[in-house]
C-alpha cells in the first residue's frame, strides 16, 4: 500500500480535554498544500464543517478511515516554521487549545467564520405549502425571492427568529430547504484599480483625450485609475474607451489601510549624541547584539535618564544589518509619543500594532510586517507576534508593567514569548525601566540576564524635588478639598509662570461608591461583588467589571429613605474641583471614560504638548511614559490607595506608580518638583519612591519574597473556577485540590510544591459568576505543566463538576 500525505491540524472549536493535532488526508488536489495554511474539515460525529490549521504533514500508509481535508482556505501559509513551533509552546505553557494559540499569531481582520447557508431544494407547489405553519411558510417565500443561499443569521433575522431556532432544520428534514456551509473573511484585503499600458495599439484610432492618456501611461508604465485621470485631465470614462480599444488594460492591486498614511521618509537620520555613562550602554547591548548568541538584558535607569536613547541608537545598527525590530509599549496611551518618535526617524518602515487600530489596519500592518515592506514593529502587548523572518531586536520599554500579560485565554506574557522569539532568532531581548520587576532585576543581579544601568538624568535635567504632604494636619486645618495647601499654591504658581502640571489620582468616575445615611447600605452592583461608582457625565452610577448601569437615585433600594449620597473622589470630582479651585487653569482629564474614541489619546495629548492645557488630571495613563518638557510638576493624590491592597505585589506597584509619575516632572532644562499627598507619610515605600530608591525598595520587598517564597523564589501557578452557583464553584474548587493531591503524591512526589486551599475571589462575583481560586507555589518545569494538564482534562471529562469552568494561570500579575 503506498503511503498517503496526512496532515495535523489544530481545530477550531475544540475544548482542552480532548484539543490535539487531528489527523486528515490531503486529497491528491491540494498536494501543494504546506504547513501554516488554514483549511476546512469535517469534524464529529456529525461532520460539521470546521476551521483548521495545519501544523505539520506526514505519511501514512493506513489511511482508510482517516477524513478528508475539504478545502484549503490560504494561497499560501499564513505561519512560519517558528510561529509552528510557537503554537505548540503556548499550548504547553498557557494551557489552550491549540487553535487558540495560533489565532494570537494571526491578525484578527484575516480570521475566517464558518457560515451556515440555506436555499430552496425546489419550488413548493401551493397546495403543499399549506401543510406547514405561517412561520414556515414565511422562510419558504423569503429564500423563494433569492438566488444565492443565505446566511443563517441573516435568515433569521429577516424572519424574525431567535438564534437557536430549529425551523430551518425542521425543513431541511422535510427536504425543502438545503444546508450548506463556507467559510468567510471577516476583513477583505483593500485593493484599487489600475491601469497599464498596451504596446502598440493603432494610434490613428484614439482621440486626442486619450493619447493624452496613453502618452502619461507611456512615460509611467502604469497608474492607479484615479492618478492617471487627475494627471491627464480627463474622466474615468475615457480611460474606459481606451482599454475597450485594447491599448490599456485595467488590473487590481492591493493597497494598505494605514492609518499613518502621511508619514514620509526623512531624508536623513541625525546622530544621536550619548552621554558618557549612556555610550557605555549601548555599546554593552551591541556588543551582546553582535555575539549573535542572543539573550536578555535589562537597561535599568532613573527617570529620565535617557533610555530611549539607547535603544535608539541600537535599533540604527540593527536595521541596518536588515533585521526585524519590535518595540513594545505597556498600553495604548504610552503609543502616540513613542510612535511620533520612530515616525520621524524611520518613516514608512514603521508599522504599528494596538488596539485602536480597525481589524483592517491591524491586517495590514501586519501584511506590511510579513512581506518584509517594514523592518520596525511598535506597539502594545500583540505586537510581540509582529511576523518578521529574521529578528534582530525586542524591546520591552517599562517592562514591569501588568499590561504586558493577558488576562483571557491563552494567558500569555509578552516577556516570555519575546524570550522564546529571541532565542528562535538569536536576537537581543532588551528589557528597560526605570522601576524593574523584581523578577528581572533578580535575575541580572545574579547573572541571568546582563544588566546596564543609568544612574542620572541625561543632560542638565535633575530629578525632581520631592515633598511629601500629610493629609492628616490639613484636616486639622480645616481643608477638606482634595488638594493640600501646598500642592494647590504649587499649581497656582505654575500657572502664573506659564509652566504645564501633572495631576494623578488613579481611581476614576465622580465618586467611588454611593451608601444611604440611614442603614448604612453600599450600592452595590446587582451582578458583581463590588460597589458602583458615580459617573457625573450622565448622572449614572456604573460597574467598572459588568457594566451594569442605573440612573442615581437618593432613594435607598433598601430600606427606601430619601438618604443615599455619594462619597469618595474619582478623576471626574477631582476635575471639577480643580477648576473650582483654579478658574483660570485649562484642565484635561486623561481616563478610559474620556478617551474611548478612536486616537482621543494621542489628539489629547498632542494639544498639551502644543500648549493648549495647563494640567493633566488622570489615572495610571498620565504617570508613564510622558515626556514634556515644560512639566515642572507632578502631584499625587491618595497615594494611599496603591499601598493596601490584597496582592503580594502591591507594594511593588505602588512603588512603581509613584516613581514614574514623579519622573515626570522637570524632564528638560527646568528645574521640576512633586508633592505626593497622603494619610500615612511615615510609610517607608512613600519615602522610597520620593527619593527615587529603586535599589533599597528592591533589598526590602527581595528579603520578604524569599521569606514568604513569592517570585522569583517560586513560580505562581493560579487555578481559577467560575460557575454561576456559588455552591457548584466551591465544590469543584475542593474536588480538583483532592485530585491534586492524589496525584501528586503518587506520580509527581519529586515535583517541589505548597498548596493553599481553595478561597473566593477578592472579587467573588462578577457578570453573575462565582469565582473561587487555588494558588500553587511551585517550579514552573515540564513536569509540573504535566501534571496541571492532566488535571485540567481530568477534571473537564468529569460529569460532575460539568457547570463549572476552570483555567489556569502560570504567574499571574494579580491573584484573582
Amino acid at each position: 500500500m503506498s503511503n498517503m500525505t496526512v496532515a495535523k491540524v489544530a481545530v477550531e472549536n475544540t475544548v482542552y480535554h480532548f484539543d490535539k493535532a487531528f489527523d486528515y488526508l490531503v486529497p491528491a488536489e491540494f498536494d501543494t498544500v504546506k504547513p501554516g495554511s488554514r483549511v476546512l474539515v469535517p469534524f464529529g460525529s456529525s461532520n460539521n464543517k470546521r476551521q483548521g490549521l495545519i501544523l505539520e504533514l506526514e505519511q501514512q500508509s493506513d489511511t482508510d478511515k482517516i477524513k478528508p481535508v475539504l478545502a484549503v482556505l490560504d494561497k499560501a501559509p499564513l505561519l512560519s516554521n517558528e510561529a509552528l513551533q510557537m503554537v505548540i509552546w503556548l499550548k504547553e505553557h498557557y494551557f489552550c487549545t491549540l487553535f487558540d494559540a495560533a489565532k494570537l499569531l494571526l491578525p484578527s481582520g484575516i480570521n475566517l467564520k464558518i457560515k451556515t447557508l440555506y436555499s430552496l431544494t425546489r419550488a413548493v407547489a401551493s397546495d403543499e405549502l399549506v401543510s406547514f405553519n405561517e412561520t414556515e411558510q414565511e422562510v419558504i417565500a423569503f429564500l423563494s425571492q433569492k438566488k444565492a443561499p443565505v446566511d443563517r443569521e441573516k435568515l433569521m433575522k429577516a424572519i424574525g427568529l431567535v438564534p437557536d431556532s430549529p425551523v430551518p432544520e425542521k425543513l431541511c428534514k422535510a427536504n425543502v430547504l438545503e444546508k450548506s456551509s463556507g467559510a468567510v473573511r471577516l476583513i477583505g484585503d483593500a485593493t484599487q484599480k489600475m491601469v497599464r499600458f498596451i504596446e502598440n495599439p493603432e494610434l490613428a484610432k484614439l482621440t486626442p483625450k486619450q493619447k493624452s492618456v496613453y502618452q502619461v501611461l507611456c512615460d509611467v508604465d502604469s497608474a492607479s485609475l484615479k492618478e492617471l485621470c487627475y494627471f491627464a485631465g480627463v474622466t474615468p470614462s475615457v480611460v474606459d474607451t481606451l482599454v475597450a480599444k485594447g491599448a490599456a488594460q485595467y488590473y487590481d492591486t492591493e493597497i494598505y489601510r494605514n492609518p499613518y498614511d502621511e508619514v514620509q521618509n526623512p531624508e536623513s537620520c541625525d546622530g544621536i549624541v550619548l552621554s558618557e555613562e549612556q555610550q557605555a550602554a549601548y555599546q554593552s547591548l551591541f556588543d551582546q547584539y553582535k555575539s549573535g548568541t542572543g539573550g536578555v538584558s535589562l537597561l535599568y535607569g532613573v527617570t529620565g535618564s535617557g533610555k530611549t536613547s539607547v535603544f535608539m541608537r541600537l535599533i540604527d545598527e540593527v536595521k541596518d544589518d536588515g533585521r526585524g525590530i519590535i518595540v513594545m509599549v505597556p498600553e495604548i496611551s504610552l503609543t502616540p509619543q513613542t510612535i511620533a518618535i520612530f515616525h520621524q526617524r524611520y518613516g514608512r518602515s514603521v508599522a504599528v500594532f494596538h488596539s485602536g487600530l480597525s481589524l483592517a489596519e491591524r491586517l495590514d500592518e501586519w501584511k506590511r510586517v510579513n512581506n518584509g515592506e517594514a523592518l520596525i514593529a511598535v506597539g502594545t502587548r500583540s505586537a510581540v507576534f509582529a511576523p518578521f523572518q529574521n529578528l534582530g531586536l525586542i524591546i520591552m520599554d517599562e517592562e514591569q508593567e501588568y499590561t504586558y500579560k493577558s488576562e483571557s485565554s491563552p494567558r500569555y506574557h509578552a516577556r516570555d514569548v519575546a524570550k522564546f522569539r529571541c532565542a528562535y532568532h538569536k536576537a537581543l531581548l532588551v528589557l528597560s525601566s526605570a522601576t524593574p520587576s523584581m523578577e528581572s532585576y533578580y535575575l541580572a543581579q545574579n547573572g541571568r540576564y546582563s544588566l546596564n544601568t543609568l544612574s542620572a538624568r541625561y543632560g542638565e535635567a535633575k530629578l525632581p524635588q520631592v515633598t511629601v504632604v500629610d493629609m492628616n494636619l490639613e484636616l486639622e486645618k480645616g481643608n477638606s478639598n482634595i488638594l493640600s495647601s501646598e500642592l494647590l499654591e504649587a499649581l497656582d504658581e505654575n500657572l502664573k509662570n506659564s509652566k504645564q502640571s501633572i495631576v494623578l489620582l488613579n481611581r476614576r468616575g465622580y465618586n467611588t461608591y454611593a451608601s444611604c445615611k440611614a442603614c448604612g447600605q453600599v450600592i452595590s452592583c446587582p451582578n458583581c461583588s463590588i460597589s458602583l461608582t458615580y459617573h457625573s457625565a450622565n448622572n449614572r452610577l456604573m460597574c467598572h467589571y459588568c457594566g451594569y448601569t442605573v440612573p442615581f437615585t437618593k432613594e435607598c433600594p433598601s430600606c427606601h429613605e430619601d438618604k443615599v449620597h455619594y462619597t469618595g473622589i474619582g478623576t471626574q470630582r477631582a476635575e471639577e474641583q480643580l477648576q473650582e479651585l483654579l478658574p483660570k487653569a485649562r484642565i484635561l482629564r486623561l481616563d478610559t471614560d474620556s478617551t474611548m474614541t478612536r486616537f482621543a489619546y494621542e489628539k489629547k495629548l498632542q494639544l498639551f504638548s502644543q500648549g493648549e492645557y495647563d494640567i493633566i488630571i488622570g489615572t495610571q495613563m498620565v504617570a508613564k511614559g510622558l515626556d514634556f518638557e515644560n512639566v515642572t510638576l507632578v502631584g499625587v493624590l491618595s497615594a494611599d490607595q496603591a499601598l493596601y491592597g490584597d496582592d503580594f505585589r502591591s507594594y511593588e506597584r505602588a512603588f512603581d506608580l509613584m516613581t514614574q509619575v514623579v519622573g515626570r516632572s522637570g524632564r528638560g532644562k527646568y528645574v521640576g518638583r512633586a508633592i505626593i499627598q497622603t494619610f500615612t507619610p511615615e510609610n517607608n515605600i512613600i519615602k522610597l519612591a520620593a527619593e527615587q530608591n529603586y535599589l533599597e525598595f528592591y533589598a526590602g520587598e527581595i528579603a520578604i519574597r524569599k521569606a514568604m517564597l513569592y517570585p522569583p523564589f517560586s513560580d505562581i501557578c493560579m487555578v481559577g473556577f467560575v460557575s454561576s452557583a456559588e455552591n457548584n464553584v466551591r465544590k469543584a474548587s475542593n474536588g480538583f485540590l483532592s485530585m491534586l493531591s492524589l496525584l501528586a503524591q503518587s506520580e509527581y512526589s519529586d515535583q517541589p510544591m505548597r498548596v493553599l486551599k481553595p478561597s473566593p475571589a477578592l472579587i467573588s462575583k462578577i457578570s453573575n459568576k462565582y469565582r473561587y481560586k487555588l494558588i500553587i507555589k511551585c517550579r514552573n518545569n515540564c513536569r509540573f505543566r504535566e501534571m496541571i494538564s492532566r488535571l485540567l482534562i481530568q477534571f473537564e471529562g468529569n460529569r460532575e463538576f460539568s457547570k463549572v469552568t476552570a483555567f489556569v494561570d502560570m504567574n499571574p500579575d494579580m491573584i484573582m
